[in-house]
């Protein structure tokens, strides 16, 4: 027996034995102050002090004051031993429930949670308990107590909440499980609804695989609960009020939600998969059927809702942030930020929810300010197997949904065979999503009918599971027997809804064989609607949006003030001081103070701005001081606040040290808010490597695949300054690489002017494309990096700019990107050949502006030594585009840089000034 009770001290630490001085000195504790004792005590005390009170009724004589010690101490004893055990299975009931629709253990942990691990075995079976109300009973035997925690924590529903530190969260969550052994209690109406919506589902599978043998859907059978789970939880968000939910999940299920959640018309799915082309209007590639999206409005019970369900490439967990940018760009611009009103939910699987970064990435903002949503509903498809890797070979982990415990976020693991367990368990995740407006989990357990897809063979690799699979009846076989046992149903009920199900879909493939529908691509509505598609020679036109003189002065006063409740430091008072002198004195303004001016006079006009990433409020290079704090820790002050309307807002913030979560965050923002100048700043842009799939898949793809505009901004320090290999280059060879057919806007800004009509033109346009900007970090401070207040009120962003000799007397042209320019300049004054030397920047790299170009060659007669000269290494850079770019237009250029590198930079600041100076000479030799 000893050898027992140290076993369970071992697994269960938070079990102790209670002596009975312990137990006296908490009764005490609860009679003066009963909230100071923990909820599982403060019920056990209740409940002995009503005992105490009936005893002291029913004895008519001092003997009923006389009750041995020893035998009071034998009864708490007794019952804090119940009490452990009531505790014991809240802890780890979990490790014995019976998740796994395939029969098998779920886990090879030792839960123990015998009578014997508590000392309850041989307790009186007459006696009642009064830590039986802590679970919501009246006073009950020790057989009644286990039996009644079993029903709650080891049936079809397993859950994990004792990691969540706020009481009140833990009590709320027992409250809702516990008095009723954590099932629902559904009507026939309501049960007849839940086999409808198996049905369906089940039911679609089996007739896209008879009527497209061999076609990949990524079959939803084996997981097909998720749909009565996921009607059931738009049923209760709109109960809520809710007004939207978006929707982001990878390929598996994603053709059954469409069709029986989302309620897209049969005919289009089924013409997809005859082939249907793209509706005319259409100019892009396209992408697979069960990576598109789609939205509608949806009425649930009389009320409309409107789903969006987002477009998702392979890379399976990528849409978690997107959606989470798209629900918080919602909430703000629609709903007031009230979380309650648009609900994000995330279906995972399971091998991907634990392998994916991002994942964890998401989860980690979920509660910070600027990229909370109120919550996520995360749903888990647990398919216990990812692809052909089995869970032990692919996590280290006992479940796939373990990281969710580091946001104390409950979760409930549930069996898919279960279909009412499957719906309780949504329902209570929703209304504690609800309630308290953070994530939670529903992992529900599954299988794969046909492997990964439906051409795969999975019993190469797990033929013992898929011999279990072939034997077992499906979900939708095993809820309608059940409902037939209970007499909920007839057998003609039955039949009615498996045949009408049928008949619609039979109606719908012969209109899809007759008449075929394109494979249409709902975008352009609402929001966007007064936006436009735009091309090559859109995106090369030029803008002008002049800045009122008024509001220049307005902008700059308030970017050097200071009120008098801010105290800081006098070092950044001096430089405020010195930068408004230089304005005001010399009409120079440096590239921080052009930045803020676009961002307040867009917001004096109605547009909003959010900026987010590593350290932005100061900025990397401590040039944005965005916020101003005070040097004894009392308060901030941001001074472009105060332009704010009642319909624009500016929001900047410091993101977690993330690039692939908060750049998916944002490009999700962007998607859904056209009127917000939206920017990710990487802190230095070497970094924007760890979001490359957000930027492959999303930023230079979703207009081409998705026809989704967007008008993410991302800003990538980039210029060569002796830092090394990891502090240099944003790569903006890839960018180029990446770019065609119009899709995105790649920039190299290199005077404040010009970045500051950048960023005005960006929302102010007709229409929305990405746009990376090579933003500077030496040019920052640099005194000639400046402009004049006319450059700045008046003009447009220019293509291209040229400087140096005039035309005529020009004998030499340099074209170049960027902070390179600086250094010719300087280089050209050194050796004497300004007057023989034109310049010619390329700010917007692509598009290129071709015409331009075309002019400067008609233009330039004279010149016998046409040079490209770039800081970055020949491989890398600019370079290879351009040339590709202009080889029809027989430019004799030759290359002046950096030679072919396998690293974009030396670690050597001796190295980088030798290979610079080199550069240089070979760029003005004769």
């Amino acid at each position: 027996m000893e050898k027992s009770k140290n076993s369970s001290d071992r697994h269960l630490d938070y079990l102790q034995s209670f002596p009975a001085e312990e137990i006296e000195k908490l009764r005490q504790l609860h009679a003066q102050n009963p909230n100071e004792v923990p909820a599982s005590w403060r019920y056990f005390f209740d409940g002995m002090s009503l005992a105490n009170e009936a005893q002291a009724i029913d004895d008519s004589s001092a003997k009923a004051t006389s009750t041995s010690p020893a035998k009071d101490r034998r009864s708490s004893d007794e019952e804090s031993k119940v009490v452990n055990l009531i505790e014991a299975f809240r802890q780890r009931g979990h490790l014995e429930a019976k998740l796994d629709p395939l029969g098998r253990s779920h886990n090879n942990e030792t839960s123990q949670l015998g009578l014997s691990q508590f000392g309850l075995k041989n307790s009186d079976k007459n006696k009642k308990f009064e830590a039986a109300k802590n679970i919501g009973l009246t006073p009950s035997s020790v057989e009644q107590i286990l039996a009644h925690l079993k029903k709650t924590y080891c049936s079809s529903i397993g859950v994990e909440y004792m990691h969540i530190s706020d009481e009140k969260t833990r009590l709320w969550l027992e409250k809702k499980m516990e008095p009723q052994a954590n099932r629902s209690q559904f009507n026939p109406d309501e049960k007849k609804q839940f086999l409808n919506d198996i049905a369906e589902a089940t039911l679609f599978e089996e007739f896209l695989q008879k009527s497209f043998t061999g076609q990949k859907r990524f079959s939803l059978e084996g997981a097909e609960s998720l749909i009565p789970a996921l009607k059931q939880i738009v049923r209760k968000i709109s109960a809520y009020e809710a007004k939207e939910t978006v929707i982001g999940m990878a390929h598996r299920g994603r053709l059954n939600v469409l069709v029986n959640v989302m309620r897209k018309p049969l005919e289009n799915i089924f013409s997809e998969f005859f082939g249907a082309s793209f509706s005319s209007d259409f100019e892009g590639s396209g992408d697979v059927k069960y990576h598109m999206g789609y939205s509608a409005e949806v009425d649930v019970n009389g009320s409309a809702l409107h789903m969006s369900l987002g477009f998702n490439p392979s890379h399976l967990e990528a849409i978690d942030p997107v959606v989470a940018g798209m629900a918080k760009a919602k909430q703000k611009d629609k709903y007031g930020d009230n979380p309650s009103a648009i609900v994000p939910i995330l279906i995972h699987g399971d091998a991907a929810v634990i392998g994916q970064g991002v994942v964890s990435e998401t989860l980690n903002f979920s509660e910070i300010d600027g990229y909370c949503t109120g919550g996520t509903l995360h749903i888990v498809i647990n398919n216990q197997i990812g692809f052909t890797t089995l869970p032990q070979e692919s996590r280290t982990t006992l479940y796939c949904t373990d990281f969710a415990k580091a946001t104390q976020s409950p979760i409930l693991h549930v069996n898919g065979d279960d279909v009412e367990a499957v719906i309780h368990a949504v329902t209570l995740a929703t209304e504690f999503r609800q309630e308290f407006h953070r994530d939670v989990f529903v992992d529900i357990y599954s299988y794969r009918k046909y492997g990964h897809n439906e051409g795969d063979e999975p019993r190469f690799t797990q033929p013992q599971m898929y011999s279990l699979i072939g034997k077992k009846k499906n979900t939708y076989e095993i809820y309608r027997e059940q409902l037939l046992q209970q007499k909920n149903l007839s057998p003609s009920d039955v039949d009615k809804i498996s045949n009408d199900i049928t008949e619609q879909f039979e109606a719908a493939l012969k209109s899809a064989k007759e008449k075929p529908k394109d494979f249409n691509i709902d975008a352009f509505k609402k929001n966007w609607g007064k936006l436009k598609p735009a091309n090559e020679e859109d995106m090369l036109a030029g803008s002008s949006f002049p800045l009122k003189k008024k509001s220049f002065d307005q902008i700059v006063e308030a970017l050097h003030s200071v009120p008098d409740s801010i105290k800081p430091l006098p070092k950044f008072k001096r430089m405020l001081d010195t930068r408004l002198k230089k304005i005001k004195e010399n009409d120079t303004i440096d590239w921080a103070v052009a930045e803020q001016l676009a961002y307040g006079s867009l917001i004096q006009e109605g547009y909003n701005v959010r900026l987010s990433g590593q350290d932005c409020k100061r900025g990397t290079f401590s040039h944005r001081h965005y916020e101003f704090f005070d040097s004894q820790g009392n308060g901030s002050h941001i001074p472009l606040k105060k332009f704010e309307t009642e319909n624009s807002s500016i929001d900047v913030y410091n993101s977690p040290l993330s690039e692939y979560a908060v750049l998916g965050f944002d490009y999700g923002y962007a998607s859904s808010s056209p009127n917000t100048l939206t920017i990710w700043e990487a802190q230095f842009g070497d970094f924007a490597n760890g979001a490359q799939i957000m930027i492959d898949q999303f930023i230079a793809s979703s207009e081409s695949k998705w026809r989704r505009m967007n008008g993410i901004v991302m800003l990538l320090p980039h210029g060569y300054e002796g830092q090394g290999p990891e502090h240099s280059s944003a790569r903006l060879e890839r960018f180029l690489q990446l770019a065609g057919q119009g899709n995105m806007q790649v920039c190299y800004p290199t005077t404040p002017a010009q970045f500051f009509h950048l960023l005005r033109r960006q929302v102010m346009r007709d229409f929305r494309k990405p746009l990376i900007v090579m933003s500077p970090k030496s040019p920052l401070r640099m005194p000639e990096v400046v402009s004049s207040q006319k450059e700045i009120c008046s003009g447009q962003f220019e293509n291209l700019l040229i400087s140096g000799a005039p035309p005529k007397e020009a004998k030499k042209l340099i074209f170049c990107t960027g902070k390179v320019y600086w250094d010719l300049v300087k280089a050209a004054k050194d050796k004497k050949a300004e007057k023989e030397t034109a310049l010619v920047r390329i700010e917007q790299i692509y598009p290129l502006d071709f015409k331009k170009i075309e002019k400067i060659q008609k233009d330039y007669k004279n010149v016998n030594d046409w040079v490209w000269c770039q800081e970055e290494p020949k491989n890398m850079g600019a370079w290879p585009f351009f040339r590709l770019q202009t080889l029809d237009m027989n430019l004799p250029l030759r290359y002046a840089g950096r030679t072919t590198s396998a690293s974009p930079a030396t670690g050597s600041p001796k190295s980088h000034t030798q290979e610079l100076e080199s550069f240089l000479n070979t760029a003005f030799e004769k």
